[in-house]
């Protein structure tokens, strides 16, 4: 069946990706494949479904025992306004809170961007979700930190339940519930801010930070996997591409050294969240100074490359 096709295309395709980060020497983890004997989604593509005309039910008739599943929430409208030909695949996908049905749908999204007359820098940050060459800055949420004691006390109630009892899979389930409410959080404000920054903007200069060798430091690691940079980055670069204004790659060297005003490099810790210049005396907030760096790279057009042109993956 095409569900099985689609399960062994998914473990090939993690074999060569493994063997891929082998020969191009990649830094750290080369990814090596591991063995799912219990996979959390099952993708179909045209055929082994059917899909009611009301839109609330969805029947799966490849004999794999799955069978007739009742369609529940909002979206039952917004696949309706699809023709059937237009749906190129179906998977289901098991969470910690239920099942759910993705619909890949074969349809061009027509946006027409707005032209601002506005380039923009941004610098990631741990303080500031992001600091913007403007001055302007969006304070980071984090998200884990917040819900860090209650899932502490769940990992805690797990510990104290024996194994294999009901008690424990019903620990087990909610300690999941946690992690998937944090990690639906991050994702929901990561798309947010980079939807109204690409809506508002015609150009976006970004750092293009090593994140896998940042979370290194211990002392760090668990707030930038807060921050989640890498989620906010990709859906600017998808909103980029959808808007088709360019998004701006620069390497991070001196960014936060060296005066966006004069070029001098004024050596400075990170403890010290002011930029004074020694040379030009101006004053600037340390990340606002880096983002105007950074979108000075990218208008210079000798370091750094687009981000635009990459693929869609929502």
């Amino acid at each position: 069946s095409q569900a099985r096709q689609a399960s062994a295309d998914r473990a090939w395709f993690a074999i060569s990706r493994f063997y891929e980060n082998c020969t191009q020497n990649k830094p750290g983890k080369k990814g090596y494949p591991k063995f799912q004997h219990d996979n959390r989604s099952v993708e179909y593509k045209t055929t082994g479904w059917k899909l009611d005309p009301d839109g609330r039910h969805l029947t799966f008739t490849d004999g794999c025992g799955i069978g007739r599943l009742r369609l529940v929430g909002n979206k039952q409208q917004q696949i309706e306004a699809f023709p059937l030909k237009q749906i190129k695949r179906v998977r289901l996908v098991h969470r910690a809170d239920g099942y759910y049905v993705q619909f890949g749908v074969a349809a061009q999204k027509a946006i027409i961007h707005q032209p601002t007359g506005k380039q923009v820098g941004i610098d990631v940050g741990l303080l500031a979700y992001y600091t913007a060459s403007d001055g302007k800055t969006v304070n980071n949420p984090r998200y884990f930190r917040r819900a860090e004691q209650r899932l502490k006390r769940l990992h805690r109630r797990l510990s104290r339940k024996g194994q294999g009892g009901n008690n424990r899979q019903k620990a087990r389930r909610a300690l999941a519930k946690g992690y998937l409410k944090v990690q639906r959080q991050r994702e929901d404000f990561a798309r947010k801010q980079a939807s109204t920054l690409v809506s508002s903007h015609d150009l976006i200069a970004y750092e293009h930070l090593q994140i896998r060798n940042m979370v290194k430091n211990r002392h760090l690691a668990k707030s930038i996997h807060d921050a989640a940079w890498g989620a906010f980055l990709h859906w600017v670069k998808y909103y980029g591409a959808m808007h088709h204004i360019p998004v701006i790659a620069v390497e991070p060297h001196f960014t936060s050294q060296a005066c966006s005003q004069c070029g001098t490099r004024v050596h400075k810790s990170l403890s010290v969240r002011t930029h004074i210049c020694t040379s030009c005396g101006v004053v600037l907030d340390l990340d606002q100074n880096a983002a105007l760096n950074i979108l000075a790279k990218a208008l210079d057009g000798t370091a750094g490359h687009s981000g635009t042109g990459a693929p869609l993956r929502a």
